[in-house]
């Protein structure tokens, strides 16, 4: 195993430093989307990794959209346009090798080093759109507003804009984000449905996490054993009808253990925020936990009491729900932004 530690991150230019003072590039592990590479549905301790990589390494790494050929054809993909790696994985992974939940997810990755009590920083140095089209279906929150004959909606996806016409004369720029993320949760909670979000992270859907941003996760299982998948090109906060523009992606992710970081729940940093997140089937338990999270974060970083960080919440915070449609768990996330502090202070890491 290499022992390294982060010295620098700016754009690509990644700079790895060993114990011994050597600097080095690190390593980048292409991973492709297979299925011998993906987990069908779950988050779990016992999953095979996919690929083992030292700390601080870099995946670049294929995702799939959430559905299925057959429901692609449906709605108007022709054949040749739906991925071949989409096809292998429904028709070979089936019976007990998938769910509970719905997404296909690269990995597991397992990182060396990583520890429960540690945390996992995985930094998104890049996203982009793997196909022209992504889908929009009809059910989520308020499923009365449906048109229960209408096919899921086939979405063109303009690469060189990045935007996409929804509709006549309605126009929404596409700012692609992986919705599920995570690692494997504890293993009293055996293999976890790919679709509420948790401590563990995975499914979030939140809409923040684009290219450039962080976030940390906590780990319960040695290895971490990260997971990612459920491309998004756009999304609004909440995902109402229960799906974003739907796509697949490739991204870049560099993964580095956080030795003896200990989180409660995931936190991200982006470009302009620094973002607490909680999930619960109590919509206002999720909010006060997530509030909480962002009270604690100011206090233990910024200096502020908690009295003090609590009032900057209420003055300056962002407390948005992520997500109302990943039963059982319904997500919020308060972000701060990074502006008002004079002074640059730690990060999130």
């Amino acid at each position: 195993m290499r022992h390294m530690i982060i010295a620098g991150i700016a754009g690509l230019g990644i700079l790895v430093t060993t114990a011994g003072g050597q600097r080095l590039e690190p390593k980048t592990h292409r991973l492709e989307a297979t299925p011998s590479t993906v987990t069908y549905g779950y988050y779990w301790s016992e999953a095979k990794p996919a690929l083992r990589i030292a700390s601080g390494d870099i995946i670049d790494v294929d995702t799939l959209l959430t559905n299925n050929p057959e429901g692609l054809s449906r709605a108007g993909v022709p054949d040749n346009k739906i991925q071949d790696s989409l096809k292998a994985i429904v028709s070979e992974l089936t019976g007990d090798k998938r769910g509970p939940g719905a997404h296909i997810l690269t990995g597991p990755v397992y990182v060396e080093g990583a520890e429960p009590g540690d945390a996992l920083e995985v930094k998104i140095l890049s996203i982009d759109l793997a196909i022209d089209y992504g889908y929009n279906g009809c059910s989520g929150l308020m499923p009365e507003n449906c048109d229960r004959g209408a096919s899921i909606k086939i979405i063109a996806l303009d690469k060189k804009t990045m935007t996409a016409e929804l509709f006549p004369q309605i126009t929404v720029a596409l700012r692609p984000f992986f919705g599920s993320m995570g690692v494997a949760p504890a293993p009293e909670l055996g293999r976890l449905s790919s679709n509420p979000p948790g401590k563990h992270a995975g499914n979030l859907d939140n809409k923040e996490l684009v290219a450039g941003s962080t976030l940390l996760i906590p780990v319960f299982v040695h290895g971490a054993l990260f997971e990612i998948g459920d491309g998004h090109a756009a999304q609004g906060d909440g995902e109402v009808d229960q799906t974003a523009i739907e796509t697949s992606l490739r991204g870049r992710i560099q993964l580095t253990v956080r030795k003896g970081m200990k989180l409660a729940w995931p936190r991200a940093e982006t470009a302009a925020d620094f973002i607490s997140m909680a999930a619960d089937p109590d919509l206002m338990v999720a909010t006060r936990t997530a509030i909480q999270e962002m009270v604690d974060f100011l206090s233990s970083t910024k200096g502020l009491t908690k009295h003090q960080a609590y009032q900057l919440v209420s003055v300056a915070g962002n407390v948005a729900v992520t997500q109302l449609v990943d039963k059982p768990n319904l997500g919020v996330h308060v972000k701060m932004p990074k502006r008002i502090f004079k002074a640059p202070g730690p990060h999130v890491r």
